[in-house]
C-alpha cells in the first residue's frame, strides 16, 4: 500500500526575518498552529537573518525587504550564497518596483505583499518549498510590463540599421577577413599602414566591437561579406 503521508509528514522549517517584533510574533503565533510547518528562529535584521540562516539551515526564510543593518534584498543575496537550497519569501509593504525586480535578481522565490492573510502566507511557504515562484497579482503586472518594455527595446534595437561602413572601409573590412596584416592591406590599397590602422579603429568603433576577429564575425552574419566568395579570391 502506498504512504500517502510521507508528503505530509516532512516539516517545513522557517525562519521569520521582519524588523516589526508585533508582526514577527503574529507570524510566529499562526504559522505555529499550521502543520507541517515549523518556525525555527527569528531575526530582527537582514545581518541576523544571515547569521540564523547558516545556523539554522531552514527551508524557507520569511524576509521584509526594508530592514536596518542589512536589507532584506541584500541578505537574500548572501543566504542564497551560503544555503542555495533555502527558499526565500519577500513578505513585504514596499511596492516599489526596483524592490521587486532586486529581489528576483538576488535569488528570491517569491515576492508577496503583506495585505494578504496569514493563511496564505502559510500556503505560500508550502507552495515556494515545492518549487512554484510566487508573486503578489499587482506586482506581477508591473514585472509584466517591464518584460514587455524589455522585449520592445530588444526589437528596436534589432530593427535598428546596422552602422554604415564606406566603400574604403568595406574594401579593408574584406581584406582583414582574409587574414591580412596592416602592412599587407597597405600594399593592396595602395595607402599607408598608418591610414588602415585608421580604418580598422574607424570600423571597431562604428560596430561597437573590440577585435579585428569581431569585426569580421559581425560582418560574415550582417552578410555585408561573403565568407565563401572571400575564399575564391
Amino acid at each position: 500500500m502506498t504512504d500517502v503521508h510521507t508528503a505530509a509528514d516532512e516539516v517545513i522549517r522557517v525562519l521569520i526575518a521582519d524588523d516589526q517584533a508585533l508582526f514577527r510574533r503574529g507570524l510566529y503565533v499562526v504559522l505555529g498552529t499550521e502543520d507541517g510547518i515549523e518556525v525555527v528562529g527569528e531575526a530582527e535584521n537582514g545581518e541576523e537573518a544571515v547569521a540564523k540562516s547558516e545556523e539554522l539551515a531552514p527551508d524557507v526564510v520569511l524576509m521584509d525587504v526594508r530592514m536596518p543593518k542589512v536589507n532584506g534584498i541584500d541578505a537574500a543575496r548572501t543566504i542564497r550564497g551560503i544555503a542555495p537550497t533555502t527558499k526565500i519569501l519577500m513578505l513585504t509593504v514596499s511596492d516599489e518596483e526596483d524592490d521587486l525586480y532586486e529581489a528576483i535578481k538576488a535569488g528570491a522565490n517569491g515576492y508577496l505583499l503583506k495585505e494578504i492573510s496569514v493563511e496564505e502566507v502559510a500556503e505560500a511557504i508550502r507552495a515556494v518549498v515545492q518549487g512554484q515562484s510566487l508573486i503578489s497579482p499587482s506586482m506581477a503586472s508591473k514585472l509584466l510590463t517591464e518584460f514587455n518594455t524589455l522585449v520592445k527595446k530588444a526589437e528596436e534595437k534589432q530593427q535598428f540599421p546596422a552602422p554604415a561602413l564606406t566603400s574604403r572601409e568595406l574594401e579593408v573590412l574584406r581584406l582583414v577577413a582574409k587574414g591580412m596584416s596592416n602592412r599587407e592591406i597597405a600594399d593592396q590599397l595602395y595607402i599607408s599602414e598608418n591610414t588602415v590602422k585608421n580604418h580598422v579603429r574607424n570600423i571597431l568603433e562604428k560596430l561597437h566591437l573590440h577585435s579585428r576577429m569581431q569585426a569580421v564575425m559581425y560582418a560574415v552574419r550582417e552578410q555585408l561579406i561573403d565568407p565563401d566568395e572571400e575564399r575564391r579570391r
